[in-house]
């Protein structure tokens, strides 16, 4: 299978490692994640990864219930390095060669975030997992995705979902009539208040001209068949 880029990000949910159980780090999920990562880094592209913490911790929610935000940001962004850590573990056992770079500095467990050095590690083969978001509260994994893509100079930025295959103008676990979008503008993804992502991290891809695919994590193979350029859930663009 051939590639259609050179280089891309990767953004993964937490609930993506949670498996059937809805919650925690499920080891056959992730080790099935692992497997689609590392094929298709096998393919020649550059791979990143963003992972979410969702499945152990969520900010916003903490917050509602009358934590400080900030501080539940933080917690946050430890709970994607539990998720980064577990991804790092699991590609590096099947032999694609990974490593972690966080925006927080935590030295005994992963790199501190160095564009430059994360561009060399890409282009050297490795799988590289950016971890803790931005470093910054109030921003999500979605903005982090984005930013990092932008500062790395990825291609396309890959949002996989769970168990849905695109983008729709409603959400098509509860509305049968949901209709999907095979492509999208960035102005029609933001004005129609669209789950693509959050709008910060959309107007940041908009504003850079990143163009953005949101597929289904659980369809076969489909990080190798966005990165062959084939025609999978929804492509976001100019």
């Amino acid at each position: 299978m051939g590639t259609r880029y050179k280089r891309a990000l990767l953004k993964l949910s937490g609930e993506a490692l949670a498996g059937p159980v809805g919650y925690g780090v499920h080891r056959p999920t992730v080790e099935q994640v692992a497997q689609q990562i590392g094929r298709g880094a096998a393919l020649g592209v550059q791979l990143a990864v963003v992972v979410g913490g969702g499945n152990i911790w969520r900010g916003a929610a903490a917050a509602a219930e009358g934590m400080e935000r900030a501080t539940a940001d933080y917690a946050g962004m430890l709970a994607t390095i539990i998720n980064a850590l577990a991804l790092q573990d699991a590609l590096e056992r099947q032999g694609t060669i990974t490593r972690t770079q966080s925006a927080l500095t935590i030295p005994a467990v992963a790199e501190p975030y160095i564009r430059r050095r994360a561009i060399r590690h890409l282009e050297k083969g490795r799988v590289v997992i950016f971890a803790a978001g931005t470093g910054n509260p109030y921003l999500t994994t979605d903005s982090a995705a984005a930013l990092r893509s932008i500062e790395i100079g990825a291609e396309v930025l890959l949002m996989a979902k769970n168990k849905v295959d695109g983008v729709y103008s409603a959400d098509p676990r509860k509305n049968p009539h949901a209709t999907k979008f095979a492509r999208l503008t960035y102005l029609d993804a933001i004005n129609q208040r669209l789950e693509v992502m959050d709008s910060t991290a959309l107007s940041l891809c908009m504003d850079n001209t990143l163009p953005i695919i949101v597929f289904d994590l659980q369809a076969e193979r489909s990080i190798e068949r966005a990165l062959a350029g084939e025609s999978i859930g929804t492509l976001v663009s100019a």
